[in-house]
């Protein structure tokens, strides 16, 4: 059976890089994908694929109920653009001025668009039911996972598979990690307030420009030298606004940062520990300040026994030449969501572009992928689904065990 969808995907793979690049070319911003989730939808429609759109927003779930009893696999892929220009010169550049798909979310749709065609044609075949969950706002907290979960998109769902298209690794490469994979992404809010004044007369003055870089400083401590040196964490700002006239000190200066953590007890650290040092430095110089701390998505975490499956069937999947472990990763991802309330793993599929003069990362204006990793994602994640479903029929006891 596998043979034969994996050739069906091979037929298929020209209308995989047409959607890939259709979307490529129209990318909507998290939150705002309306024309995308109703391509997604009418895709489904046009299939005969029972599907239900508006899910926890501009979510899209589709079913796909095979003829023969088994488990419910889900997968997902994510559809939301960053807000970047595109710099690449191409013929499926961005037409949307500021907005472009930086992250390869238009590959992941592309993807498990054309997996759920050829599984559906094929559903007379399957041990069970697929569940394609097509998440809206992956790249913006509070994202989509949270909101789609509690519309029901994970309802009798007993194990889900994603992967990340990761432009940095070669085509024909998978990375998996059991346990923490991708940081817990938050971010926070300091604003000084001085006293301004004029830039001739400092001693009359509190300038916010000079605490708040203090702060930056200080804040590089908390890493080095707070926490367990055992434990991956990062505290960046990113963001140092203090605008003003050449010759004026600076009433107030607001700064903007992430902070990147695995574990929950450091996040909480850093949570905390970041005010120490924002209060001790206000009052060392006697200003005021405001601090805010929000808490984006929670790290992902892969279960164990899902993860080693994924280790074992990857090799393989025709296209795959390498299965290796990944390193922790500090960007964050919503996926962590379904592995909070559902089994699971997501992984890496390679997807680096062979003759660029430089491979550009994840969120750079000149990002972009070989689109031959469309088809070898396709065929993991078919892989994974196939095979799970055979192997819980031949042993049904493993789901709840598992």
């Amino acid at each position: 059976m596998l043979d034969h969808l994996w050739s069906t995907l091979d037929s298929y793979f020209s209308e995989m890089v047409t959607i890939r690049r259709y979307l490529h070319m129209h990318p909507e911003l998290s939150f705002k994908e309306e024309k995308t989730s109703a391509y997604i939808l009418n895709y489904y429609k046009k299939l005969g694929v029972n599907v239900r759109g508006s899910v926890g927003g501009n979510g899209v779930v589709a079913t796909i109920k095979g003829d023969l009893p088994g488990p419910t696999v889900a997968l997902r892929a994510d559809f939301d653009a960053l807000p970047i220009q595109d710099e690449k010169d191409v013929e499926y550049k961005s037409t949307v001025p500021g907005v472009m798909h930086a992250c390869g979310h238009d590959g992941h749709t592309a993807t498990l668009l054309v997996l759920a065609k050829t599984l559906h044609e094929n559903r007379h075949q399957l041990n069970g039911n697929i569940v394609l969950i097509h998440q809206h706002a992956e790249e913006y907290a509070p994202g989509g996972a949270k909101s789609m979960i509690q519309d029901g998109c994970l309802d009798g769902v007993d194990v889900i598979f994603g992967t990340h298209l990761w432009a940095t690794e070669p085509v024909g490469k998978i990375q998996y990690r059991v346990g923490p994979l991708m940081a817990a992404a938050d971010r926070f809010e300091i604003t000084i307030r001085g006293k301004g004044g004029h830039g001739a007369q400092p001693h009359k003055t509190k300038d916010a420009i000079l605490i708040g870089s203090q702060v930056v400083t200080s804040l590089q401590q908390i890493v080095s030298r707070r926490v367990d040196p055992i434990q991956s964490a990062v505290v960046t700002v990113g963001s140092f606004v203090a605008e003003n006239a050449f010759n004026i000190i600076a009433n107030s200066a607001k700064l903007i940062g992430t902070a990147r953590t695995f574990d929950e007890d450091v996040r909480t650290q850093i949570e905390r520990e970041i005010e120490k040092v924002v209060k001790g430095t206000c009052l060392m110089s006697d200003a005021d300040y405001e601090y805010e701390y929000f808490r984006g998505y929670p790290a992902v975490v892969n279960h164990e026994e899902e993860t080693e499956f994924l280790k074992q069937t990857a090799p393989s999947v025709p296209g795959v030449y390498e299965v290796e472990e990944s390193p922790l990763q500090m960007g964050g991802e919503d996926f962590a969501y379904y592995l909070q309330n559902v089994k699971g793993t997501f992984f890496f599929t390679g997807a680096k572009p062979v003759n660029a003069e430089n491979v550009y990362p994840h969120h750079h204006p000149k990002f972009d992928i070989d689109e031959k990793a469309l088809l070898i994602a396709a065929k993991t994640l078919c892989k994974a689904a196939i095979q799970y479903q055979i192997d819980h029929v031949k042993n049904p006891s493993a789901i709840e065990q598992g």
